[in-house]
């Protein structure tokens, strides 16, 4: 039997329980406190000035990416995740590239925070040119800190 080719498309409404699952059984977010009442909250109305985006594969929703537009003279990548089970088979790498063809096209910054403790996210992030700019101390729990980091382009203004 042949490997199933994933395939990425818009968020839809009747992806919501299938998103909220995997993100409210996946670290960082059971770490960071996160359960799936604050999830259905985020997605309730639909993504609030976000584009979202789903990754399958045989048509099960697999992965998502949040993607906020207009952050520090580029775009922010509110949330990506792979279903734990899902994870290691390039499906993350498949949605990040999708979403920097978007954002490179219309912007010269992509920005995403990871959280200190994510040592696996930084690692991908890096690998994928993206550069630590600083932590923010104490902004989703005590005693830890998200890390934000870039991926550019180049400079707004070339001179």
């Amino acid at each position: 039997m042949a490997a199933s080719t994933p395939s990425i498309r818009p968020y839809r409404t009747e992806d919501r329980e299938a998103v909220i699952a995997i993100l409210a059984g996946s670290d960082p977010w059971k770490r960071l406190g996160y359960g799936a009442a604050e999830w259905q909250r985020l997605f309730d109305p639909l993504l609030r000035d976000r584009e979202g985006f789903t990754i399958e594969v045989d048509g099960i929703v697999v992965g998502l990416a949040l993607l906020r537009p207009r952050f520090l003279l580029g775009e922010y990548v509110e949330l990506l995740a792979i279903a734990p089970d899902a994870q290691g088979k390039g499906l993350g790498q498949l949605l990040l590239a999708h979403l920097e063809k978007l954002v490179f096209a219309r912007a010269n910054n992509l920005f995403v925070c990871v959280s200190d403790f994510n040592s696996v996210a930084r690692r991908f992030y890096r690998r994928h040119g993206y550069q630590e700019i600083g932590p923010i101390p104490n902004l989703l729990i005590a005693g830890s800190a998200e890390i934000l980091m870039r991926k550019t382009a180049g400079p707004v203004r070339k001179s």
